[in-house]
């Protein structure tokens, strides 16, 4: 199994501290506004990559962190005129409802800064006793002068990282690049007391201090967006292992590309800021699913709605195939090569996913079998129909698709309901299944005795009920409606 770390900026061979256990941090939200489109893409990338490391069958320990005290917390709070601490639980609130609706695994731990003082505080002490932090004022900063190797997650210069920060000159510093450790209080801010007296954190401390207590002084995978290597986990690297005195402090860097509306980096200024919520008024939260795992986690993708329409399309197709599947009658009868073509795919498919999670790669392989499924033939042999229908599921729990359940809730009593209004006799074992076959022949009767109204107002009733039928050149198909996860109508 290969990897992409960004710290090496290259493939390299999976191998955990631990054999069989993988630790893993993603950088999470800052709560000040709505979820937006850059996050369920990130988010989705991680999940998928926490299920697929599971069913590889390691046993992952999955960290998110909420940082609920930050300088934008602070200013949106003025702005909403609310308290900062209100103003992020609201918004954290909002950010689990859609992840939940997104269908995303909770993560093992969901730590908190304003849950963690004790802990970063001992991480700032510790830098400051072996000298890598000094104090100037009420503040603390880390002293990038003595870090070793500053600089070797983004590849840059020390100017070139200077005049990205974009650092206000600061009197106070050694080195405009020293970046903040604890910020002494100011007035009308939350604060909490310190051995330097009252402040908050600066922002990157808060995951070496989490990343450590949760996971351990080295861990396996660390993991966030594109945009998060510089500064934010360029001084990650440099306050843990200088606190610890341990490196790799990460032995695995991860991040996603960059997230593009109609080929334009989203923002608020240029008025294509998409939140999660918008997208899913009306859209599948499994099409926004697989949209985003259709294209490799690290390149960059361009989020257009005719694009999620597409990602639709193609969840409809893996639909019709799972349920084709699920109407195939078991026989004894093996049909030639159906268990050569399923093994074949799958051995593609997770070739493809062992290669630094390419999903784009390993959904073609899918596309590919669901292609060879619809040749089959209306029975096929038990054990092959088993493996074809684990293997699907299979796909379905990685990529946190094929989850929705089939509208059955009062099925079996409408449709007796119609069987006797069409003068059909159910056993009392008959279950949904054999009563839509039932009406669907009494309606072949009609057809073939040109009686096309009626035979359509069968079709009509059946499609109330959630069961969609269609006809083809080999006869009647059907399929059962399946209720999106949590969307909702525009």
């Amino acid at each position: 199994m290969q990897v992409y770390n960004t710290l090496g900026k290259k493939k390299e061979e999976f191998t955990p501290l631990k054999e069989g256990e993988v630790g893993m941090y993603v950088c999470g939200p800052t709560v000040y506004d709505l979820s937006h489109l850059g996050h369920a893409r990130t988010y989705i990338a991680f999940d998928m990559i926490v299920r697929y490391l599971r069913v590889r069958g390691y046993k992952v320990c999955y960290v998110v962190n909420i940082t609920d005290i930050d300088d934008k917390i602070i200013a949106r709070a003025r702005e909403l005129g609310e308290a900062p601490q209100a103003l992020a639980k609201r918004f954290e609130a909002e950010f689990f409802a859609d992840m939940d609706t997104l269908g995303m695994l909770r993560a093992d731990h969901y730590p908190k800064v304003s849950g963690h003082m004790p802990e970063i505080i001992k991480i700032i002490e510790r830098l400051l006793e072996k000298g890598c932090a000094y104090r100037a004022g009420g503040d603390v900063y880390f002293s990038v002068d003595l870090a070793v190797g500053y600089g070797r997650l983004s590849g840059q210069s020390a100017e070139e990282m200077l005049a990205g920060a974009r650092v206000e000159v600061n009197p106070l510093k050694r080195n405009q690049l020293d970046f903040a450790l604890w910020k002494g209080a100011k007035g009308g801010e939350p604060s909490w007391e310190s051995p330097w007296g009252p402040g908050r954190p600066g922002w990157h401390v808060e995951c070496s201090a989490m990343g450590v207590k949760y996971l351990g002084e080295q861990f396996d995978i660390h993991g966030g967006a594109l945009d998060l290597i510089f500064p934010h986990h360029e001084n990650e690297i440099q306050q843990s292992e200088g606190a610890t005195g341990k490196g790799p402090f990460v032995r695995y860097w991860l991040h996603t590309g960059f997230l593009l509306v109609k080929g334009e980096k989203m923002s608020k200024s240029l008025g294509n800021f998409i939140t999660i919520k918008d997208v899913l008024k009306g859209h599948d939260p499994e099409a926004l699913r697989l949209f985003f795992l259709s294209v490799h986690y690290r390149s960059p993708i361009d989020f257009e709605y005719q694009n999620l329409q597409n990602a639709e399309k193609n969840l409809e197709r893996l639909y019709n195939a799972l349920n084709f599947v699920d109407r195939i009658e078991k026989s004894t009868d093996e049909i030639k090569g159906i268990k050569d073509i399923l093994e074949s795919h799958k051995n593609k498919f997770y070739s493809a996913m062992d290669d630094d999670f390419n999903t784009s790669k390993a959904l073609s392989h899918v596309y590919e079998l669901t292609g060879e499924i619809f040749k089959i033939g209306p029975k096929a042999k038990a054990d092959d129909l088993l493996s074809l229908r684990d293997f699907l599921g299979e796909v379905g729990y990685i990529f946190g698709i094929l989850q929705r359940e089939p509208q059955i809730k009062g099925l079996e009593e409408a449709l007796r309901a119609l069987a006797i209004s069409l003068g059909i006799e159910l056993a009392a074992a008959t279950d949904y299944r054999g009563a839509i076959e039932a009406v669907i022949a009494a309606r072949e009767t009609l057809r073939r005795g040109k009686e096309y109204a009626a035979a359509d107002r069968i079709r009509q009733e059946l499609m109330g009920m959630g069961v969609i039928l269609e006809d083809s050149k080999d006869g009647p198909v059907w399929r059962l409606k399946r209720a999106p996860r949590g969307a909702s109508s525009s």
